[in-house]
C-alpha cells in the first residue's frame, strides 16, 4: 500500500524544465521585434543605443547587433561636400554679374547717363533700369533712333560664354492710354520691351533663346504716381541680367 502510494505520487508531479528555453523564446523573439521597430526609424543615434544595449544583455559585447556607425560620417561629409559646391556656384554667379555691373557702370560714367540709367544688383540678379523717356517718345513703342546706341552698347556688354539669361521688363505710369496701336497699359509697356530686345539681339554674338520680354504696365511701379517725378520713374526698361545657369522662362 505504501509504495503504491509513493508511486502516485510521483506521477502527479509535472515537469517545468520546458519553461526555461520557453521563456528565452519569448525573450529573443520580443528583442526581435524591437530591433525591427528601431530599424525603421531614420533615428541612427537611438538604433544604436537599442543595439548596444541588447548586445550588452546578450553577449556583454558585440555580436550581430552591432550598428556600422562609419555610414553616418560619410553621409554627413557627403552633404558638407554639396553645400560647399553651393555656396561655391553662389560665388561664381556673385562675381559674374558684378564683372558685368562693373562694365555696364563704366558705361554710364563714360557716357554721362547717370541720371536715365542706373544698375542694382538684387537677389534675382543684375538689374538695369532705364528710363523710358530717354528711349522712346511720349505714347510710342519706337526706340528712338538717338538712342538705339544704348541698347546696342548694353548687349555688347552682356556677351559671356556661356550665354547670361535676360528678361526685358516694360512698365509705364497709370496715366491711361487708348489709341490705335495701344488698347492700354500693358500694350504699351510689352511692345517695349520687345521692340528694345530686339534691338539688341541684332547683336550676332548673343542668343536669342536666352532673352524673354514682359509687359506689366502700370503695376510695378517704384514710385508715387501722384507726382510728375514718380510717373516719370515709373516709366522704365528693366533689364535684368540672370546667372547663366538661369532659364528666363522660369521666372
Amino acid at each position: 500500500m505504501s509504495k503504491k502510494k509513493k508511486h502516485e505520487d510521483h506521477e502527479e508531479h509535472i515537469d517545468e524544465s520546458w519553461l526555461i528555453p520557453y521563456a528565452d523564446l519569448l525573450t529573443l523573439l520580443l528583442a526581435l521585434f524591437i530591433v525591427l521597430f528601431a530599424s525603421s526609424s531614420v533615428d541612427a543615434t537611438k538604433f544604436k543605443q537599442i543595439s548596444d544595449s541588447f548586445t550588452t544583455i546578450f553577449n556583454g559585447g558585440t555580436g550581430v547587433m552591432s550598428y556600422p556607425t562609419e555610414t553616418i560620417p560619410q553621409e554627413n561629409t557627403k552633404g558638407n561636400s554639396n553645400e560647399k559646391d553651393n555656396k561655391g556656384n553662389g560665388e561664381t554667379t556673385q562675381k559674374e554679374l558684378k564683372e558685368v555691373q562693373e562694365k555696364v557702370d563704366q558705361y554710364i560714367k563714360n557716357n554721362k547717363l547717370q541720371a536715365s540709367l542706373k544698375t542694382e544688383l538684387t537677389d534675382e540678379g543684375l538689374l538695369i533700369t532705364i528710363t523710358n523717356d530717354v528711349l522712346f517718345d511720349s505714347g510710342s513703342a519706337i526706340v528712338r533712333t538717338s538712342e538705339r546706341s544704348i541698347a546696342t552698347q548694353i548687349s555688347n556688354l552682356l556677351i559671356s560664354n556661356p550665354p547670361l539669361s535676360v528678361i526685358i521688363s516694360g512698365h509705364t505710369d497709370n496715366i491711361p492710354i487708348k489709341n490705335e496701336l495701344f488698347q492700354d497699359n500693358w500694350d504699351l509697356s510689352v511692345t517695349r520691351a520687345v521692340n528694345f530686345m530686339k534691338i539688341m539681339l541684332e547683336n550676332k554674338k548673343l542668343k536669342p533663346q536666352s532673352f524673354s520680354a514682359k509687359g506689366y504696365g502700370e503695376y510695378k511701379p517704384i514710385a508715387s504716381n501722384h507726382t510728375n517725378k514718380g510717373r516719370a520713374k515709373n516709366r522704365r526698361v528693366e533689364i535684368l541680367v540672370l546667372p547663366s545657369n538661369t532659364n528666363p522662362n522660369t521666372k
